[in-house]
């Protein structure tokens, strides 16, 4: 009655009207947040999966080729992932080939480009040398083609530090007495930084010809995937994704202050934590890549070191 007779008893309604609808958002929140954490979990883990995987798809992509190639007549040579002393190898032994003045093309070519993009854009024609091979320069982009006009030569190496460019010119294309690249595009050479990153480790290393020569490392206190209980998961999530990006500021900190002006910068780990951190414009990494390195970040970084320095070759 006294309620009624101050006007409360509407106030109190009002309240509780506007309680039930603010549990409403409150719940309706929670599980949109939880949809989305459970889509980043699920997210994360593919990663981890995908990292792990790379290599077995590319012993079965070839192996695939090799049976179509079969089936249609053609079928590269050779394929193969190379590093160390292999890598070397073969890298030296395109780089000692000579021929003829415009004997010999390098060209540079970049994701879904091939032999058509050659013949429209740099009139190169590749069907003259390879035959019905040309068709297998599609499949190995992006790459670095290197062919002599005879066609005693036709080989592509993946690079693990992709070029911009086959010349000082700017040109992706260059027929000349010789192959003309750099050994940095597919070999640890001069002096560099190689930093591996995760969600929870951080580990870079300064080389000069791939001996390392500074190293700092260190990881990070971040959540697993999955709540262990006690609160919500979309709280949960929250709270992980704070201590990462907490984490992500700390490796830019460490990048600023232990890479020199100069260095050439490669980026490796988890795919996603790469490419938030290359999307930063002060970092311009001069390559990056997915790779599955575990463990103690020092160890880390000499598993993701070894895989970074990895080419994929092709002979046609």
């Amino acid at each position: 009655m006294l309620d009624a007779l101050l006007g409360r008893a509407s106030l109190k309604e009002r309240i509780d009207e506007l309680e039930e609808k603010n549990e409403r958002l409150r719940n309706r929140y929670e599980a949109e947040s939880e949809r989305r954490s459970e889509a980043a979990t699920a997210r994360q883990d593919a990663e981890e999966r995908v990292n792990r995987l790379e290599d077995r798809i590319a012993q079965l992509e070839g192996e695939l080729e090799q049976l179509e190639g079969d089936e249609a007549g053609l079928s590269v040579r050779r394929r193969e992932r190379l590093r160390g002393s292999r890598l070397e190898a073969v890298v030296d032994r395109l780089a000692s080939f000579h021929t003829g003045p415009e004997g010999a093309l390098t060209a540079v070519l970049r994701e879904d480009e091939g032999s058509e993009t050659l013949a429209e854009e740099f009139d190169v024609d590749l069907e003259t040398p390879l035959g019905d091979r040309a068709a297998l320069v599609d499949e190995a982009a992006p790459c670095v083609l290197c062919l002599d006009d005879a066609g005693l030569i036709a080989a592509a190496l993946e690079p693990p530090a992709m070029p911009d460019r086959a010349l000082e010119d700017d040109s992706r294309v260059a027929w000349d007495d010789r192959f003309r690249f750099e050994r940095e595009w597919f070999l640890p050479t001069g002096r560099y930084a190689l930093a591996l990153v995760r969600t929870d480790l951080f580990a870079l290393g300064t080389y000069e010809d791939g001996d390392r020569v500074d190293y700092r490392g260190f990881e990070s206190d971040v959540k697993g995937n999955h709540s262990k209980g006690g609160f919500s998961q979309a709280r949960f999530e929250r709270i992980r994704d704070d201590q990462i990006d907490d984490h992500l500021e700390r490796c830019r900190e460490a990048l600023s202050e232990r890479v020199d002006d100069g260095d050439r910068l490669y980026l490796a780990g988890q795919r996603g934590v790469v490419e938030t951190l290359a999307e930063d414009a002060s970092l311009e990494p001069a390559g990056t890549a997915a790779v599955d390195a575990t463990g103690d970040p020092k160890s880390a970084l000499e598993d993701a070191h070894r895989s970074f320095w990895t080419a994929e070759f092709r002979a046609f």
